[in-house]
């Protein structure tokens, strides 16, 4: 049977004790409707709660509520257990809470999520097998750093971590300290031939619309891929961060904050390029048309945010895009440099010596059949 969460925003009277009541008298009713109330989570600050419940669909679990108390979620999605389980935590009632009259919880499932990356740079006179042991080393030592901040590592892959923390205080140091190992890991290297990008946002696991924490992690994603700061936060994760550490600032030369102007351009930005970046007759200049900036407005807007001109923004996407294209083998190098917006294999060709120091061919060669 499906497990479902659903996202009930309660008024500013409702306490922990209430909501625990509520929570009672659903368990009194859900056997007639085919549902198990698993656990919950209530969060006092921003008076929300989420409820995991097995149910047969959604229609069921909305009608065990409204005859148990009449409250109707805002919003329910279908969830898997195991990730419930790797962002939050649990996926039953804590053990302080058992055994007690009410079983009260007052347990935020509010997070910050973590985004880290590798954003290559340079392909020029180093060996796939070096860079793949230093991406491995950094990741090991990454994971074991994210578990002394008390961070659980949601999803791991070669070249990302997703992570999510419950203390913004610890993510924000976490990150700190990923960064200081990385700069520690390549400090022998002449140029580093990739940078280490980690993005920070934060949020709720049922949100106006997405998947389970699908607008935190998109945004995560996103800082990381696009800001230019090595450790890039919004203003919220900045906000609670001084506000958890009576004021104390964070470094700006270490940690770039998007202003909410930023986030929402960086939104429209992406998903306007997600759209058309395939596109070979897409001008920059359809770029500040269509999120409704003057040439110029976009211009300074896209370089305060990734320092990167629009041509050289659009040309860098592409290009990071044919990388993922060309070693997992989807197509030949022909094929590839029109499915990432080229003109021309020869141009594409051009452009990705100029920005990888080799060509297209030799990373195939060297690189993709052994990555």
């Amino acid at each position: 049977m499906p497990i479902f969460m659903d996202r009930h925003d309660v008024s500013d009277t409702v306490t922990a004790e209430h909501v625990a009541q509520l929570h009672q008298e659903d368990l009194k009713v859900e056997h007639k409707y085919g549902c198990r109330g698993l656990t919950y989570w209530f969060d006092e600050k921003r008076k929300t709660a989420f409820c995991l419940v097995e149910a047969p669909n959604k229609e069921a679990l909305e009608k065990m509520h409204f005859e148990a108390h009449g409250d109707v979620p805002y919003r329910i999605i279908e969830v898997e257990e195991t990730i419930v389980e790797s962002f939050l935590g649990r996926i039953e009632d804590p053990l302080k809470a058992v055994n007690t009259e009410l079983n009260i919880i007052n347990d935020p499932a509010f997070r910050i999520i973590m985004v880290t990356g590798f954003k290559m740079v340079s392909l020029q006179n180093i060996s796939s097998d070096a860079i793949l042991q230093s991406q491995r080393k950094i990741n090991e030592a990454s994971i074991s750093i994210i578990n002394s901040y008390q961070g659980r590592v949601v999803k791991q892959q070669q070249e990302s971590l997703l992570v999510s923390f419950c203390s913004v205080s610890k993510a924000v140091l976490c990150a700190l300290a990923l960064q200081s190992v990385f700069n520690k890991i390549t400090e022998n290297m002449e140029e580093p031939h990739f940078k280490f990008k980690i993005g920070l946002s934060s949020g709720v696991p049922v949100a106006d619309k997405g998947d389970f924490f699908g607008d935190s992690i998109k945004l995560a994603e996103r800082i990381c891929e696009i800001a230019k700061g090595a450790i890039a936060i919004t203003t919220e994760v900045k906000n609670l961060y001084e506000g958890e550490n009576l004021n104390a600032f964070i470094d700006t030369e270490s940690v770039q904050t998007l202003q909410p102007s930023d986030e929402k351009f960086l939104k429209q930005l992406m998903d306007y390029t997600e759209s058309i970046w395939q596109n070979s007759n897409v001008r920059t200049t359809d770029f500040n048309t269509q999120l409704g900036f003057s040439r110029t407005q976009f211009y300074r807007k896209l370089m305060q945010l990734a320092d990167d001109s629009p041509n050289v923004f659009l040309k860098k996407y592409r290009l990071l895009k044919s990388l993922s294209l060309l070693k997992d083998r989807s197509g030949n190098i022909s094929e590839i440099a029109f499915e990432t917006g080229f003109n021309s294999p020869a141009y594409f060709s051009k452009c990705f010596l100029d920005s990888f120091g080799i060509l297209p061919s030799q990373y195939v060669r060297d690189y993709a059949t052994h990555t």
